[in-house]
């Protein structure tokens, strides 16, 4: 579902238009600086009032992408795993991080502006905001998706999503 998602966001993202042709250049995507980032609301898999920029790629398919998000403070992104390693690294403000199937908080690090984290596929992890909202890049292969370890935590299956 979230690759679904993900590739209906790539498509609606005008930022992602850049991969086409940027000056004769086919491939080539060029972001000048943070504001030409291009966010729309986040898929359902994940939690209200996250944002997402589809910058480069379309995780739905097979090769590189590259995505940014926005997560809230205070906002919480229970145990899951990807169908593939990604590499996060944070842009703006701070997350915290831990490994498990479980959301252990007493575990985790805090990862801060330039902090980086890869996660090997299917590695169980969880992520959390505190008093700060988080703006970070997300790049993998494709196709990309996420489970939930518990089904119930997924955020598309509480009513109102």
């Amino acid at each position: 579902m979230l690759v679904r998602a993900i590739a209906a966001l790539c498509l609606a993202v005008p930022g992602a238009a850049l991969a086409a042709d940027h000056h004769g250049a086919p491939g080539l995507v060029v972001l000048p600086d943070a504001a030409a980032a291009t966010y729309q609301p986040g898929p359902p898999d994940l939690p209200k009032g996250t944002q997402v920029s589809a910058v480069s790629g379309d995780p739905a398919k097979p090769g590189a992408f590259v995505l940014r998000v926005k997560v809230p403070a205070n906002t919480v992104i229970a145990p899951h795993t990807h169908t593939k390693p990604e590499t996060l690294t944070i842009l703006s403000g701070s997350i915290y991080h831990a490994h498990g199937k479980t959301l252990d908080r007493s575990a985790g690090q805090i990862l801060k502006t330039g902090g980086f984290v890869y996660l090997p596929e299917a590695m169980p992890h969880s992520l959390w905001t505190a008093d700060e909202p988080v703006e970070l890049q997300v790049n993998g292969t494709g196709p990309f998706g996420l489970q939930y370890v518990n089904p119930s935590d997924d955020p598309s299956r509480a009513a109102g999503r």
